[in-house]
């Protein structure tokens, strides 16, 4: 398997889960652990947040030994409060610090976060340089192919991030504008690859084994970065790194194995999170477990309607069997 160095984290593997708010809390990450991620990321956190002491933050900042080597994301657009705020919680047990410049979501972008840092590269710069001084931990970017079309500068950011001190770099192949439709341009991550010696995370479009295998062909990437190929598929990990030692394709999760894993990861959420708010964001979870079977939509709307983990795991007793 490739290895990857980030800084002075060694990876076992260059398969990193990628950064998604409300997705990747501790127990989704626990399972992608389980599964062989290399790298998990984690949601994205507002250096703000932290400052104002939000209590929202506790949740997100809550890291587990068993889930290391962990990554954790903060989000803002002021150099003095992220950097100030990164070195304030430099002592919680994770390993990298990644900075967010890809964030699409408007009331990011609106107040010049995110992806509205991909407008300001020399901002963008001061940002990262301030973080990598203030801390000894390696400071990681997030970025994205560009603003919109008339703005591809991913190329320019790799550069900046570079010399501003960034340990690595993750490029997700869509623009802004783009959000996450249309095809993932693999080319721009390629092109940053050939631009700078600091390892770079090809993000975008990783949905199967192969996938993995051709974005590390087509671009020449440190590592591949898995986001929405996760979401109800926490075996893509484990499938991936069958694929690359064997050559063969193991076989999806029988109805069985996806009842046992939805069941699993509700009871870890309800224990990280309480019944009420655990059994409410393990629907989502549940309809992307569950997508692709014969009348998934149906029982989608049933699982929306779930209250307990007893009628969870009644609704899934016949999954398959449809």
């Amino acid at each position: 398997m490739p290895e990857l160095q980030i800084g002075n984290v060694k990876l076992e593997n260059d398969l990193i889960l990628g950064p998604m708010a409300g997705v990747t809390d501790l127990p989704f990450r626990l399972l992608c652990k389980e599964q062989g991620a290399g790298l998990l990321c984690m949601e994205m956190v507002s250096a703000k947040g932290i400052m104002y002491n939000n209590k929202n933050t506790k949740f997100l900042l809550t890291i587990d030994e068993r889930e290391r080597p962990v990554s954790l994301q903060l989000f803002g657009s002021d150099p003095d409060i992220i950097s100030e705020q990164a070195k304030r919680i430099e002592e919680l047990p994770f390993d990298i610090l990644d900075i967010n410049m890809g964030c699409p979501v408007p009331k990011i972008v609106n107040n010049g976060d995110g992806s509205a840092l991909m407008k300001n590269p020399l901002l963008a710069g001061e940002i990262i340089e301030k973080t990598a001084r203030a801390i000894q931990k390696p400071v990681t970017v997030k970025i994205r192919k560009g603003f919109d079309e008339e703005h591809i500068n991913a190329v320019e950011m790799a550069h900046i991030a570079q010399e501003s001190g960034a340990a690595a770099i993750a490029v997700h192949g869509r623009t802004r504008e783009q959000y996450y439709s249309g095809k993932a341009d693999w080319e721009i991550i390629r092109k940053v690859k050939e631009a700078v010696k600091i390892p770079v995370i090809g993000n975008g479009d990783v949905w199967t084994p192969q996938d993995a295998i051709d974005m590390r062909k087509q671009t020449g990437c440190d590592g591949v970065m898995i986001g929405r190929g996760a979401q109800g598929n926490p075996w893509i990990f484990k499938q991936i790194l069958h694929y690359e030692q064997t050559g063969e394709l193991l076989e999806k999760p029988s109805p069985q194995e996806v009842t046992e894993m939805i069941l699993r990861h509700a009871k870890m959420q309800m224990e990280f999170k309480g019944e009420y708010t655990g059994m409410r964001e393990i629907r989502k979870h549940a309809a992307w477990y569950t997508a692709g079977y014969k009348n998934s939509a149906k029982l989608r709307g049933k699982i929306n309607e779930t209250e307990t983990y007893e009628e969870l795991k009644e609704l899934l007793s016949h999954l398959g069997n449809a």
